[in-house]
C-alpha cells in the first residue's frame, strides 16, 4: 500500500525520505532520518520499531546492508516487512519479505533505493530511482520529482491519499517534515505545493533556531522587523 525512496544528497550529506500511501498519515508510521546517520523506510503491514533499529544500528558503524541484516534478525513477522535503508556513504539496502502486499518491487541507484508494495506495476521503483536520478537542485526537490515520476508510471494499485517528506542535515532536528496526511486528491502534488512554499524560508527557520539575532525577519503582521 506504499512506495517511497531513500536518498543521500553527496554533496551536502543531508538525507531524505519521501513516501506515499493509500493509507492516512503514512509518514507517521513508516518515515525515519537521522542527520549524519542515514534515512529509512519501514513499511508494509508496518512495525514502527524497525526505522528506528535500523538507524540505531548505522549509528554504530553498521552499513546499510548490516543494519538490514540485523533487523531481519531481530524483527518480529519479518517476511510481512520492507525495509529500506542508506547510510552515510550512500550505500543502500533493502528487505522485501515474501508476503509483502500484492505487486512489489525495489531499485537502488546511486545515493537512492526505492521499494513499494501493492504497486501497479513492478518498474515503479525503478521509475523511482530514474526520476530521482535525473532531476536537479536540493534533495528536496529531487524527491517530489521522483514520487511524481512513481506516480506517473503507476503508483500504487488503487488510488494514493497521503504523503510526507522529510530531510534531515546538521542539526539534531529534521529541517523539513512536510506531510499530506489525507486528501482525496493527489498527495503528492499537495507535498509538491507545500515544498514549493516551504523550501525558501528552510534556511530561515534553521538560524532562527541556532541564533534568532542572525535571522531575516518573520514577514507576518505585527513583527517589528
Amino acid at each position: 500500500m506504499t512506495f517511497s525512496l531513500v536518498a543521500r544528497c553527496p554533496d551536502t550529506g543531508m538525507f531524505g525520505i519521501a513516501i506515499s500511501s493509500s493509507s492516512p498519515a503514512v509518514a507517521a508510521r513508516c518515515a525515519y532520518a537521522r542527520a549524519g546517520v542515514g534515512a529509512v523506510a519501514s513499511q508494509n503491514v508496518t512495525d514502527p520499531t524497525l526505522g528506528p533499529l535500523a538507524l540505531d544500528l548505522m549509528e554504530q558503524g553498521a552499513s546499510a546492508a548490516e543494519a538490514v541484516a540485523e533487523v531481519k534478525t531481530r524483527g518480529r513477522f519479518i517476511e510481512y516487512r520492507q525495509v529500506i535503508a542508506i547510510d552515510p556513504a550512500g550505500r543502500t539496502a533493502i528487505h522485501s519479505g515474501p508476503n509483502a502486499l500484492g505487486i512489489f518491487a525495489e531499485a537502488q541507484g546511486c545515493n537512492v533505493a526505492s521499494g513499494g508494495n501493492m504497486l501497479a506495476t513492478p518498474h515503479v521503483p525503478q521509475a523511482i530511482i530514474d526520476g530521482f536520478l535525473s532531476a536537479s537542485g536540493h534533495l528536496g526537490t529531487r524527491l517530489i520529482a521522483a514520487m511524481r515520476a512513481g506516480l506517473a508510471e503507476g503508483g500504487e494499485a488503487g488510488p494514493v491519499h497521503s504523503a510526507g517528506l522529510k530531510l534531515v542535515d546538521k542539526v539534531s532536528w529534521p529541517i523539513a517534515d512536510l506531510r499530506c496526511d489525507w486528501t482525496d486528491a493527489c498527495p503528492i502534488e499537495a507535498l509538491a505545493s507545500l515544498w514549493e512554499l516551504y523550501h525558501p524560508q528552510l534556511d530561515a527557520y534553521i538560524q532562527r533556531a541556532l541564533d534568532p539575532r542572525q535571522a531575516p525577519s518573520y514577514g507576518v503582521p505585527g513583527d517589528p522587523g
